[in-house]
């Protein structure tokens, strides 16, 4: 029984930040039926549906959303559903009559959550963009990457997840506590603008203070910092040093072999790149396995850089049991825990439409209603 047992969400299959959501809600617990358009593919390109571990959890109904049988259909699914999520560009859901007023026709209560790159509304609101355009626009890239180097992108982590489909999931949550009170349904706009731009709210703090500079890898957490960077091994591996507090320098230079007085004015940042040698100097004398003993234990803030596969066999992960394995495949297990509900990721991955029949008799339609929908072409069954 998890968190949100009993929680029932349409989700419109997408990419980015709304399978990320529903991937969360649906290890919590909430019965997730994704709504898949018949005749096309919506996972990633090279990834087979089986292996597209973000889509674990829910059941999937084909429908075809041109005839409106199949938009009858998934209204009245949406009439005992708790939230609907879309990740359509702006007006697309209200053309196909899916928009938040024709759900709330039938479902006044119907929390509903669009995920977009640049938001329902603004100049770029109907435009194209991926992952990049969004952290580019709000500021993020900038700042992500080394000093006289070009911006790094972070994979789409801060964009898509954190600030799409994190953001998103905590508006559908806030939304869903609301309504219990006031008993009416809302939209929840979460852009990846808006919610990139949030995660970096405690820089625009920093900036303020006096603490933090506009540029890249100029900073104390973003590379410019000789304390707080990766340095090379013997191996080609890599180490993380986050070495910030003086208590927690003084164990790293220690276990490098070196002294505090060998950097006698740390905080100065036109000292750092000279600093910065100095400890590159040690690290590339020993292997990542030789550092990671010599640091292991210590409150040193040194841990080595692992690679994904790598990642799943540390004593951390296996002691938390952070990685699970469902169908032979290998995947971060639900978070956060819950001491009394536990998350729990109980299904597979489905294909477009596997769970149609499933669904719709769930739903109280009988098998004559399903043949109907059949023979006019709004959904397709197998057997």
């Amino acid at each position: 029984m998890g968190a949100l047992t009993g929680m029932r969400v349409i989700e419109m299959a997408a990419h980015g930040p709304v399978p990320f959501c529903g991937l969360m809600l649906a290890d919590m617990g909430a019965d997730i039926v994704r709504i898949d358009r018949l005749g096309e593919a919506h996972a990633p390109i090279a990834l087979q549906k089986r292996k597209d571990v973000i889509a674990r959890g829910r059941r999937s109904l084909g429908v075809d959303l041109k005839n409106p049988a199949g938009v009858e259909l998934v209204l009245g699914l949406c009439a005992g559903a708790n939230v609907l999520l879309e990740g359509n560009r702006p007006g697309v859901m209200e053309r196909l009559g899916l928009g938040p007023d024709s759900c709330w026709r039938r479902n006044p209560q119907l929390v509903y959550g669009r995920a977009t790159g640049w938001g329902q509304t603004g100049p770029l609101a109907t435009m194209a963009g991926h992952d990049i355009n969004y952290l580019a626009i709000s500021g993020v890239l900038h700042g992500i990457g080394h000093k006289g180097e070009r911006p790094v992108p972070p994979l789409n982590l801060v964009g898509d997840y954190g600030g799409g489909g994190m953001v998103l999931a905590v508006g559908v949550l806030s939304a869903l506590l609301e309504t219990s009170r006031s008993g009416k349904g809302q939209v929840v706009d979460a852009a990846i603008v808006d919610g990139a731009a949030l995660l970096q709210t405690v820089l625009y703090g920093l900036v303020a203070m006096g603490q933090w500079r506009d540029e890249r890898g100029c900073n104390f957490l973003d590379s410019g910092c000789f304390y707080y960077d990766v340095y090379e091994t013997a191996d080609g591996k890599f180490m993380s040093v986050g070495a910030l507090e003086a208590k927690f320098f003084t164990l790293l230079v220690a276990r490098l072999g070196l002294s505090v007085m060998d950097f006698p004015d740390r905080e100065n940042p036109r000292l750092w790149d000279t600093y910065r040698q100095k400890l590159a100097a040690v690290f590339c004398t020993r292997t990542q396995a030789d550092w990671t003993e010599i640091f292991s234990g210590t409150d040193a803030c040194v841990a080595p850089v692992l690679s994904m596969q790598d990642a799943t066999t540390v004593p951390t992960a296996i002691a938390r049991q952070a990685f699970i394995r469902i169908d032979g495949i290998t995947q971060p297990a639900p978070a956060p825990r819950f001491s009394r509900t536990p998350s729990e990721a109980h299904r597979p991955p489905p294909e477009p439409g596997e769970h149609t029949r499933e669904v719709l008799l769930d739903a109280g339609y009988g098998q004559a209603d399903i043949e109907r929908l059949v023979q006019c072409g709004a959904i397709e069954v197998d057997g």
